[in-house]
């Protein structure tokens, strides 16, 4: 069984595959301390894992539609506590070595390169059959593999272009401040920041580039938007209150989107729309 094959048993269908030297190095540290030698021939075999649940529709959302599930990276390091041994057993004289997130390489441009989709005006992978509503992994290998690298001109690369995830986005009411990382900012805010975030209905991030986007639209229309894969669909918070975030216990919390910036900071956010009083505190401080 290929890898291809062995992915789609895992609800993903999106994968691609090209030589590393066709990749953009950002951290070729992970690969050496891994035992892999960065100028030896090595395969790339690169994956978007469909993400969006039913759950993130909800008119009451107010958490960015990737947090609505638990953190993707329990998935993934499940998905590769399962898969990497396999491919190990299957190919003993090969080498695999999983990553996601903080990775060795550009992820969307090695999507993009492999086929998988195109780079929009918002940074994001796009693609027919999700949207950009995918997160990127992928498996590094000295197993030699046939490359999917597209043949589309560089100019096909990224997406036509209509801007209207650039129109819509809040940047131009922060002063250029992307508006998810404002949710995430710990300490202080400006008085601008306290009243952006308070008027802005998420208190994690922000969504509004993707939801404009005609990527969206096709792919909500064709009905292929939603994610198969049941981790994703399970445990789902869409509209997060200051008392459910104080009834999660720290292993509950620890599976969420949200946990690595601790709970100071998304509790900030609640109380900045729930509470007047902590609003008239923080601006005194």
């Amino acid at each position: 069984m290929d890898v291809r094959s062995l992915l789609s048993c895992y609800g993903i269908e999106l994968v691609g595959a090209l030589p590393l030297s066709e990749c953009r190095l950002t951290r070729p540290y992970l690969l050496t301390r891994e035992g892999l030698d960065v100028t030896a021939p090595l395969s790339v075999v690169i994956f978007a894992i469909p993400y969006l649940t039913p759950a993130a529709d909800l008119p009451d959302r107010n958490l960015s539609a990737y947090a609505v599930s638990e953190d993707y990276h329990l998935f993934v390091r499940e998905l590769m506590d399962d898969l990497l041994p396999r491919l190990r057993a299957q190919h003993p004289e090969h080498r695999f070595v999983g990553f996601a997130d903080h990775s060795p390489i550009d992820e969307i441009d090695a999507a993009v390169l492999a086929g998988l989709g195109v780079r929009g005006r918002h940074s994001l992978l796009l693609t027919e059959r999700y949207s950009s509503y995918v997160f990127l992994a992928e498996i590094v290998t000295d197993l030699p593999l046939a490359s999917t690298h597209t043949t589309l001109p560089p100019e096909l690369l990224h997406c036509h272009g209509c801007d209207a995830c650039l129109k819509v986005c809040p940047k131009i009411k922060t002063g250029g401040v992307c508006l998810s990382a404002l949710t995430q900012k710990k300490g202080e805010l400006t008085d601008a920041e306290r009243a952006v975030l308070t008027d802005f209905p998420s208190v994690w991030g922000c969504d509004v580039c993707q939801e404009v986007c005609p990527y969206t639209h096709r792919a909500r229309s064709r009905g292929t938007i939603y994610s198969s894969i049941p981790f994703f669909s399970k445990d789902t918070v869409s509209h997060l209150t200051p008392e459910a975030l104080d009834g999660m216990d720290e292993a509950q919390f620890s599976r969420r989107a949200y946990a690595w910036r601790g709970r100071d900071t998304i509790r900030r956010n609640l109380l900045l729309k729930t509470s007047p009083a902590f609003h008239a505190e923080e601006k005194e401080n």
